[in-house]
């Protein structure tokens, strides 16, 4: 099924969402937008599904390019084409390890709730609420991972920090590599990348696509749906909060002692004679 391809997407309408008046939210995509992914999270949302179960079906490597065939016309993509049709930076760090301690310690006390530094082996609930989206919106978009998004991981937050801290990344590279991993026979990583793969498609000289269909509005971030992922993340905090809070024990009424009252000793009256 197509669809488990960006099952866990979030795609992005820029104009939309900074047109909002929530500083936060605002800040944050600003940053994104700084970053050079505004490109990539907010090319024009359609998917040619039955194209792109053909194209992973196909799909491998070789010489450094990722090569398939789709209606039997071959495939080649190469890091630059990714790099020019999605506008990528190219200059930069190559990988998310290079990232600097002293960066990552920056942004895990900017990120922060409460203002002490997050801790990486807890949940995104430490975060403020802009910071949760953006860290859903890495995991899901751009290292497309499966399982649970709630906890961190060293990897999602050195994406944060490079968005957080405007480091300098080379998203062209970034983002092939995990493209290629997505694509290589046997490999166990999750599948992505639906929408920016439809798109290459169609620029893919004597590719006669099928009917295109609209990407999901549910799963595109607008004023409106970041209004609803405000509102949900705020009651699942409220509930974490109360699940967390002891319960308070009624204090224990001190009761009537069940045990007999002691007799009290009369005295015999002395009869006088």
């Amino acid at each position: 099924m197509a669809s488990t391809f960006y099952s866990n997407t979030l795609h992005i309408d820029f104009a939309s969402v900074l047109a909002m008046e929530i500083p936060g939210i605002v800040s944050v995509l600003h940053a994104l937008t700084a970053s050079g992914l505004d490109g990539f999270l907010g090319c024009p949302a359609v998917v040619y599904k039955s194209e792109l179960v053909e194209y992973f079906n196909n799909g491998s490597i070789k010489d450094g390019l990722l090569i398939s065939t789709v209606h039997g016309v071959p495939i080649e993509i190469s890091e630059q084409l990714l790099a020019e049709t999605f506008e990528l930076p190219v200059d930069g760090l190559s990988e998310l390890s290079e990232m600097t301690k002293d960066k990552i310690y920056d942004a895990r006390s900017i990120v922060s709730l409460s203002g002490e530094p997050v801790n990486l082996s807890g949940q995104k609930g430490q975060m403020k609420i802009e910071y949760r989206l953006l860290c859903d919106i890495l995991a899901k978009s751009i290292s497309v991972k499966a399982g649970s998004f709630n906890a961190l991981t060293v990897e999602k937050f050195a994406l944060l920090t490079e968005v957080v801290c405007g480091v300098k990344m080379n998203w062209a590279n970034v983002l092939f590599n995990i493209f290629k991993k997505m694509v290589t026979p046997g490999a166990k990583k999750a599948k992505g990348y639906a929408v920016q793969i439809s798109l290459l498609l169609e620029n893919i000289p004597n590719l006669n696509l099928g009917e295109s269909s609209e990407f999901p509005v549910s799963k595109i971030l607008t004023a409106n749906t970041v209004h609803r992922y405000i509102s949900v993340t705020d009651k699942e905090s409220t509930q974490e909060v109360a699940d967390a809070s002891p319960v308070k024990q009624a204090p224990k009424k001190t009761g009537a002692s069940k045990k007999r009252p002691a007799a009290v000793p009369v005295e015999t009256p002395v009869v006088k004679k």
